[in-house]
């Protein structure tokens, strides 16, 4: 039963087990609620019309006094249990997540998660929340509180009027419509504008509208006497039977079919105006069918532990991802009892405690002060954790980066009297990185420029152009954009205008800085993937891409463009060497290679592959590129297999060191693997003569 001196009712609790089982459910599988992730817009309404009621409650203080209590109230009920979840979080991220592009915007997430700033971050990322990136980040679910926290920061200066009887409340009223007003237009606006729809799903400007329908639905029912129910409600039908079964249907309908890219505007006005319906009308008469079922105590129980479900459910979940899976009943059940287990103890020993332990008792001043000192040293520490993975992490990756990332960073050590520039040259395409051999002794062996242009294959060449730049001396640019490679014989592909803009703007540059007997060398994906960083692909299905009708055509149309292409470049002398395809894994090695990982069914394909089976899907592409090197004078085809994959099994180490960081991107080791290789390839071209024509 609702307590109406504390202003507490059961139902609105229900409504909160409504939201987060939703977005919980979404989470675990989001085929069984596709619509699951806008019980956060339940939340945002319910927020801002139980903080409207929380303030109108108490007693009425102005000026400073008034804001750090309101302040000290929002710090004490959000920032303990974040604080403790964000740094469990970030311990178990550096145990076990390694740094990769599934993870590179996770760190600076959970940093900016401490002080109410992660929806910012994420909106910046250029992904939604729907991709692979935001699915593995452990702090994604904080980009609400981080809406939230911003609200909370607004929402004082627009109530301020509200204690100072009819005139303020109405004042009050005005500055909430317009600004809600405002916010829903300019997500109406976004939506309808196009390309926004990250900016729009995360940022507080296109979320404003939602806690502030709350606030307005609130200030409407106290305006007109209604907010506090009948003191014997009824639970006979009457006309509200109907409107509280229409608002069930929207909020229902928003759960089920909103669609990712349609929301806040216009899939999130469903759960809203759901939301809105159920609290206007349960607040007047709670005790019908629907108000008794949302007080019933298993839902109260939920509700008020729903803060803590939503903080812990989410990082669970991804560190399930990463580790065992969360594909099976067993790894959904044990991720389930994980969250459950973490959820409760929060909510017991650190959310309650926090908000009503007498002990506790501090001035707000001393509140304020404390809570933001706390969030900035959890900031502090979280960075501790990043910095210091390499020497706390289970993962054999971070315990091992010189080997598995491409960076080259023991270079320092190997040659402490040498140094490599590593500059970056803008051009037209975006940027060129450029690398030169700086203040190392001796004189350098070659002067050649070298050209590497392609993909992010290319730019897996990162440590082999910096060891080639020490060795020879000479300068090295780099050109990469993700997916487009140079040559890339890619039939399976399809057309893409924005690499083909972009290899256009690559050639040109490359035309206007090379000299006769500079190396270009374009290196790049030119097979389909037998796995992701987050997914496998069907084995049958990548061998149908790669050998069908189609792929055949595109792909010969393609060697015809290519010798177009090159020829202007090649009748300058300037040597052309194209990558051959290098082998593919069914699984990506930094994701399979610890124990508390190998058996994600990421892995389940295994690391090997056999050498006939890659010789074969290359087949078509390395056909394709010897027409090309015959047809082209000053082509040459090196070839990386070989050295890969010298046995009957292409294997993802070679005594006891990684060749590659995902299913085909080389690692640090297998770029120094191939270096005396490629040093090989060049040392016989350069002996060939330059030849030069029109």
């Amino acid at each position: 039963m609702q307590d109406r001196n504390s202003g507490y009712f059961p139902h609105i609790d229900g409504m909160r087990a409504i939201a987060v089982l939703a977005v919980i459910l979404y989470h675990l599988k989001a085929s069984w609620l596709p619509g699951g992730f806008t019980g956060v817009d339940v939340f945002f309404v319910i927020s801002g019309f139980v903080v409207s009621a929380s303030v109108d409650r108490l007693p009425a203080v102005g000026g400073w006094d008034g804001l750090l209590r309101f302040y000290a109230r929002r710090m004490r009920r959000i920032a303990p249990a974040l604080v403790v979840c964000l740094l469990l979080t970030a311990t178990f991220s550096a145990l076990l997540i390694p740094e990769s592009w599934l993870s590179e915007t996770s760190d600076k997430t959970g940093r900016m998660a401490f002080v109410g700033l992660s929806n910012w971050v994420l909106a910046s990322t250029g992904n939604d929340y729907f991709s692979p990136k935001t699915e593995f980040n452990p702090y994604t679910h904080t980009w609400s509180l981080g809406v939230e926290e911003q609200f909370y920061l607004l929402f004082p200066m627009l109530f301020l009027a509200w204690p100072k009887g009819l005139g303020g409340k109405r004042v009050s009223l005005g500055l909430f419509a317009v600004a809600t007003g405002a916010s829903l237009l300019y997500a109406v606006f976004r939506a309808h504008q196009g390309g926004h729809e990250i900016d729009a799903f995360y940022l507080t400007t296109t979320r404003f509208w939602q806690l502030g329908a709350g606030v307005l639905l609130f200030q409407l029912l106290s305006l007109a006497g209604r907010f506090h129910p009948p003191a014997a409600p009824s639970s006979r039908l009457s006309w509200r039977s109907p409107l509280l079964l229409v608002s069930l249907c929207a909020l229902g309908y928003g759960l089920w079919a909103a669609r990712p890219g349609h929301s806040p505007w216009i899939d999130g006005l469903w759960p809203v105006l759901g939301a809105l319906g159920l609290l206007g009308l349960l607040q007047q008469s709670p005790g019908g069918l629907v108000g008794r079922a949302l007080s019933t105590a298993p839902m109260v129980i939920i509700g008020r532990m729903s803060y803590s479900l939503y903080l812990w459910h989410w990082p669970v979940f991804v560190l399930f991802r990463w580790t065992v899976g969360l594909d099976t009943v067993t790894t959904g059940a044990s991720a389930l009892l994980c969250v459950l287990v973490l959820s409760w103890l929060s909510w017991r020993w650190v959310e309650q405690p926090l908000r009503h332990g007498a002990r506790w008792k501090m001035s707000n001043a001393r509140w304020v002060a404390l809570g933001l000192t706390v969030l900035v040293l959890g900031a502090a520490a979280q960075t501790v954790l990043v910095r210091t993975q390499k020497y706390t992490s289970l993962s054999v990756v971070s315990r091992a980066p010189l080997d598995w990332y491409p960076y080259a960073d023991g270079l320092k050590r190997e040659y402490p009297d040498c140094r490599i520039k590593v500059s970056y040259v803008p051009v037209a395409s975006g940027e060129a990185r450029l690398y030169e051999r700086d203040r190392c002794p001796g004189r350098p062996t070659s002067r050649r420029q070298l050209f590497v242009a392609g993909d992010s294959h290319a730019l897996a060449y990162h440590e082999m152009l910096q060891r080639l730049a020490v060795l020879e001396g000479g300068t090295s640019w780099l050109y990469s954009s993700g997916g487009c490679a140079l040559v890339g014989l890619q039939g399976w592909h399809g057309p893409n205008p924005a690499c083909d803009a972009y290899v256009r703007e690559v050639l040109k540059d490359i035309h206007n800085r090379a000299r006769p007997g500079d190396v270009v060398l374009l290196a790049g994906l030119r097979l389909p993937r037998l796995s992701e960083q987050y997914a496998l692909f069907d084995r049958k299905l990548v061998w149908a891409a790669q050998f069908n009708d189609a792929a055949a055509v595109d792909r010969a149309a393609e060697v015809d463009h290519w010798i177009a292409e090159l020829r202007p470049l090649a009748a300058r002398g300037i040597r052309i060497v194209l990558e051959a395809p290098k082998p593919l894994l069914p699984a990506p090695p930094y994701r399979c290679s610890d124990v508390f990982n190998r058996h994600n069914p990421i892995c389940v394909n295994g690391m090997t592959i056999d050498r006939r089976d890659i010789e074969e899907l290359r087949s078509p592409v390395l056909t394709g590129m010897q027409k090309v090197a015959a047809a082209v004078p000053g082509v040459t085809i090196w070839d990386p297999l070989p050295r890969l994959c010298p046995g009957r099994v292409c294997l993802p180490t070679r005594d006891g060191h990684p060749l590659y960081f995902d299913g085909d991107h080389l690692s640090g080791y297998g770029n120094r693997l191939l270096l005396p290789d490629f040093q090989a390839h060049l040392r016989s071209i350069e002996r060939a003569p330059v030849t030069t024509g029109r």
